[in-house]
Order: structure tokens, then C-alpha cells, then sequence
């Protein structure tokens, strides 16, 4: 009897070490189960986080492609017009005070050659500052408040009255980012001469330890935001989703105020992170 009942309680033994062991087993294995899970979905993320960036690098060498582009062809239309209206002119008066020239009165002779001298010189100054415009390299060397500078006395060349304040200490921001930057604001002053109207322009850039708070203003017409064209239709003058998109792109928020009669306000302000939004 005790034997049978020693056999019984041995028995029951076992089968619950199997039972325990078996319980252990199966959380061994879910266990593992799961932690093969969480990795391959932590390597499915760090996959998607890695096309992700790619993406966003590959649409950011896009729209620096694009705005190197645009700036030249925006450049060479400058070009044009400052030849025909400056350098032309300068030239051409040159031209006619040398046609005019009477030897036989020396003081006027005098008059006329200094006046043909500065003439020249000026053309030349001018054509030198052009050569400088018509490289978009040349915005990274020169610094982007400085080709932002020349590109409003451009303006002025043209008949607008500009200012430009710059507050705090200037900071150089990466090469890349400073180019599309340039070409937002490019853009925005290019909308002011063909559709506000205006005749002046302020721009106020303020630096402080971590941003650039970039203010482009006119006195022009205005207008409704909400009646300006889709960025995909062609009549949409003035592009402002570009712009807009352009902005999230190197890491910057865009805002812009205006209203019929009252001119328009574009801000930009950036970081000088060099993160940039999706």
C-alpha cells in the first residue's frame, strides 16, 4: 500500500515538473517571440526612417538644383535690364561727349573728358557688380545678407526706393539652406515688381544667437490670400506655396500679412539648425 501510494505521489511529481517546465518552456519561446517581433519591427522603422531621409535629402538637392537655376535665369533677366537701362546709358552719353569734344576750347574739353572718364569707370563698376550676380556660388562667398543687398540695389537701379536694417551680429548659415533662402526672398521681390505695384520696399533682417528673423515689406496694392490661385494652376503669379514649401523645406516657418490697399508682409523665420522639416 505505502509503495503504490509512493508511486502515486512520484507521478504526480513528474507530471507537474513537466507541467512547470513545459510553462516555462512556452514563456521562454513568447518571450522570444516577441522580442524577435519588437526588432524587426524597430528594423522595419529604422528602414523607413532611413528612406525617409534619403527622400527628404534627394527633394532637398532637387530644390537647390531648381533655385540655382531659377536664380540664374532670374539673374540673367537683371542682366539684361541693367545693360539696356545703366550701363547702356553710361556708354551711350560717353559716347556723346566724346562726339562733342571741341578742341579749341580746352575748359570744356576738360568738362567732358572727366565726365567721359567717370561715365566709363561707372559702367565698368557696374559690369564688375553683375559679374559678381551671375554666379550662384558667389552667394555662399559673398554671404547671403550681402547678395541680398546687391539684389535691392538692383531694385533701386530700377526705379524702387529699398531699405535694408540688419540688427544683431550676422551668422552664417549652411551654404545649401542659405541658397534656397535667397532665392524665397528672390522671389518675393520679384512678385513685388511684377504684381504689387509698390514703390518701396523694406527688408529688416535680425540676427540673434539661434534664428534669423527675415521681414520683406512693401507699400503696394495687396491682396486675399484666399483668391490667389492653386500652386498648380499656371495663372498663379506669384507662388506663394512654392515659397511656402520651400520654406518647410530648410527648416523655416513662412507667414505672410496683407490687404487690398495696405501692401504686404512677408516673414520668414529660421533656425540656424540645420534640421530641416518633411
Amino acid at each position: 500500500m505505502h509503495y503504490l501510494l509512493g508511486i502515486g505521489d512520484l507521478t504526480t511529481g513528474i507530471i507537474g515538473a513537466t507541467a512547470l517546465f513545459i510553462t516555462f518552456s512556452v514563456f521562454i519561446i513568447l518571450f522570444l517571440l516577441m522580442a524577435q517581433k519588437k526588432k524587426h519591427q524597430h528594423n522595419l522603422k529604422m528602414i523607413e526612417m532611413s528612406m525617409k531621409a534619403r527622400e527628404m535629402e534627394e527633394q532637398f538637392q532637387q530644390e537647390i538644383l531648381q533655385a540655382q537655376l531659377e536664380i540664374q535665369e532670374q539673374t540673367l533677366k537683371n542682366i539684361s535690364q541693367e545693360i539696356h537701362d545703366n550701363i547702356g546709358q553710361a556708354l551711350s552719353l560717353a559716347k556723346l561727349n566724346l562726339n562733342m569734344m571741341d578742341p579749341a576750347s580746352p575748359s570744356e574739353l576738360q568738362e567732358k573728358i572727366l565726365n567721359s572718364k567717370n561715365l566709363v569707370s561707372k559702367a565698368i563698376q557696374d559690369l564688375r557688380d553683375l559679374s559678381r550676380t551671375m554666379n550662384t556660388d558667389n552667394i555662399s562667398a559673398l554671404g547671403f545678407t550681402r547678395a541680398l543687398e546687391m539684389e535691392l540695389d538692383m531694385m533701386k537701379k530700377s526705379g524702387f526706393k529699398s531699405s535694408f536694417i540688419i540688427g544683431g551680429n550676422i551668422q552664417k548659415m549652411e551654404a545649401r539652406r542659405e541658397l534656397i533662402l535667397f532665392r524665397i526672398v528672390q522671389e518675393t521681390l520679384n512678385n513685388v515688381i511684377k504684381h504689387a505695384q509698390a514703390e518701396t520696399i523694406s527688408v529688416t533682417a535680425r540676427y540673434s544667437h539661434d534664428r534669423l528673423l527675415l521681414t520683406v515689406s512693401d507699400n503696394g496694392k495687396g491682396f486675399v490670400r484666399e483668391q490667389i490661385p492653386a500652386a498648380g494652376d499656371k495663372t498663379a503669379g506669384m507662388g506663394l506655396n512654392n515659397m511656402e514649401s520651400r520654406a518647410r523645406i530648410i527648416g523655416a516657418d513662412f507667414k505672410i500679412h496683407s490687404r487690398p490697399g495696405s501692401g504686404t508682409t512677408i516673414i520668414i523665420d529660421i533656425p540656424f539648425s540645420n534640421s530641416v522639416k518633411p
